[in-house]
């Protein structure tokens, strides 16, 4: 019989949870768990979630993938918003990937399906 994974969520230790709070859920749109407080919660956004724990667990400049359907699209909705862009939309073999940095020092890449070769060219 073979074990089924359920999911994966990073644990990223963060300083203050307040500034936290505000880029992940006003600004990333991300949603702060019900049950969460000043020293632990989740934020969620459709199926990735991430847990923040107030001066413990883990160490800042984790990096962390979060795969989308659209990441130009996402890309352009944070950029509306005023997210600082550490690396902006790149196309890789493995995806179309942008990177943003938390408060923290922890790097987000988000990625969707890479683009065709094509697509890449405005002959």
């Amino acid at each position: 019989m073979s074990v089924h994974f359920e999911n994966s969520q990073p644990i990223l230790r963060v300083k203050n949870m307040a500034e936290s709070l505000h880029f992940y859920v006003d600004l990333l749109g991300f949603r702060n768990a019900p049950w969460g407080n000043s020293e632990f919660t989740s934020v969620n956004r459709d199926r990735a979630g991430i847990y923040l724990c107030q001066g413990a667990q883990g160490a800042p400049g984790t990096w962390v993938w979060i795969g989308v359907s659209d990441a130009a699209q996402l890309h352009a909705q944070y950029q509306a918003k005023g997210v600082q862009i550490v690396l902006p939309p790149t196309n890789y073999p493995w995806a179309l990937e942008f990177q943003v940095e938390d408060p923290d020092g922890h790097r987000l890449r988000f990625g969707s399906e890479p683009l065709e070769e094509d697509s890449l060219h405005s002959d």
